[in-house]
């Protein structure tokens, strides 16, 4: 899978074999932290993914504790965040993307590194811009490549957050691990603490081409309507570059994440969000997602300017 997957996307060459948490991309630098391939770092991360994976549904301690952890390193507060995050064995270390030479800090569970990883999720933040907007990918490998559609997302304009859940939305008991229809995960727990500082997000999804035959992108709102003028500038963009979307805001479309609980949340406070599902074509063919990261970049931008859109 891991193979696969970085042959269609262009890996670079490996760098070295500092320890990234699985990543073998990471090359030492003498003036700082080390260069990674955040692709493939991604990649890396979730490549043992699967169906019948482990997962183990956090507290709410557990997830207040991330959350608080996440919240002190948007705020700058290095050492406090470390030692909150500590408090649940998640660490933090800071990475060079070497694609775009800016400085990211991965907020990662120890615990994944185990025989029985909690698949809790990891986070990448910027650490050389302000945090301004968010992309979300809550079904890794389930909904094929969307986190490597995240990592070109977050490489399309300053200011962003990547988060990425942990775990196959089918591992677990039940919908657990679903955390596009559950509230209790540190997934919606960091991006509801987002929500309540007003950062706008754009989550990533894959449909089956028999469930839309005739589109490309099908781009919502979500539940609520301050995403729809963003979602015009998306899909304009999107247009323009060749594919054909379905406007949830326009017309009936299937799969325009309604009951998504990270828009629905959204929603309530008036912040904008995006429910973006992808066919395959658009995730797995290099030029084309090349192509959909440029049309995101257009409302990711707007965000990190804190342009208004009408």
């Amino acid at each position: 899978m891991l193979l696969a997957a970085l042959a269609g996307w262009g890996a670079v060459a490996l760098l070295g074999n500092h320890d990234t948490g699985g990543d073998s991309s990471a090359g030492l630098r003498a003036d700082g932290p080390p260069s990674v391939d955040l692709a493939r770092a991604v990649a890396a991360y979730t490549d043992r993914f699967s169906p019948d994976g482990a997962f183990r549904p956090p507290t709410r301690t557990e997830r207040q504790t991330v959350t608080e952890g996440v919240t002190l390193l948007l705020d700058h507060h290095r050492e406090q965040a470390e030692q909150r995050l500590t408090e649940v064995d998640f660490g933090v270390r800071t990475l060079v993307d070497s694609a775009t030479g800016r400085r990211f800090a991965e907020v990662y569970d120890r615990v994944d590194q185990g025989p029985s990883p909690r698949g809790w999720g990891r986070v990448f933040i910027d650490l050389d811009h302000p945090v301004r907007w968010s992309a979300q990918v809550p079904h890794p490998v389930s909904d094929e490549n969307t986190e490597l559609l995240g990592v070109r997302v977050l490489r399309g304009a300053p200011g962003g957050i990547l988060i990425i859940a942990g775990a196959h939305r089918e591992s677990g008991e039940g919908n657990t691990a679903d955390v596009a229809h559950r509230r209790d995960t540190v997934f919606h727990a960091i991006c509801s603490e987002l929500v309540g500082r007003r950062i706008p997000g754009i989550q990533l999804h894959g449909f089956a081409l028999k469930s839309a035959p005739h589109y490309d992108v099908i781009a919502s709102p979500g539940a609520g309507a301050a995403g729809r003028p963003d979602g015009r500038r998306l899909a304009d963009a999107l247009r323009e570059r060749h594919f054909a979307v379905c406007r949830a805001w326009a017309r009936s479309c299937p799969l325009a994440g309604h009951e998504n609980v990270q828009g629905r949340e959204a929603a309530d406070a008036g912040v904008p969000f995006l429910h973006v599902e992808f066919a395959p074509g658009p995730r797995s063919d290099a030029r084309k997602a090349a192509r959909v990261a440029e049309a995101v970049s257009v409302v990711t931008r707007s965000w990190a300017d804190g342009s208004p859109t009408r």
